[in-house]
């Protein structure tokens, strides 16, 4: 089974950084990593898409990350990380990552997701 492990979450103050990765594991059963990405959950409030990247290395960030997150992948290594600077309190919210992956078993193509990881933004 398809397993996504983030880590790298954790509480800092406001205009600190924090680097989150998340490992795509069981890569014997794993055909191809299409899309990877973060999307984020504050309490109340939906999901919503942080950023993502293609296999091509292109990107697409929310209007609220652009110029201050940095999303990045390590194709050999199934990962992908998110690189968040300038961090803002209204950026607290447990964070996951997600892939869109093709398996051998089973056979077929589906987005998997991570447990989460929680980045608390505080003064």
């Amino acid at each position: 089974q398809v397993q996504l492990v983030e880590s790298g979450g954790g509480s800092v103050q406001p205009g600190g950084s924090l680097r989150l990765a998340c490992v795509v594991s069981k890569s014997g059963v794993i055909h191809e990593i299409k899309d990877m990405g973060w999307h984020r959950q504050a309490p109340g409030k939906q999901r919503e898409l942080v950023a993502e990247i293609q296999r091509d290395l292109s990107t697409n960030y929310a209007d609220f990350v652009k110029g201050r997150f940095t999303i990045s992948r390590d194709a050999a290594a199934n990962t992908v990380y998110l690189e968040m600077s300038d961090l803002k309190p209204e950026d607290t919210a447990m964070y996951y990552c997600n892939a869109l992956i093709t398996t051998y078993v089973p056979l077929g193509t589906r987005a998997y997701w991570g447990q989460g990881t929680q980045v608390t933004v505080s003064s």
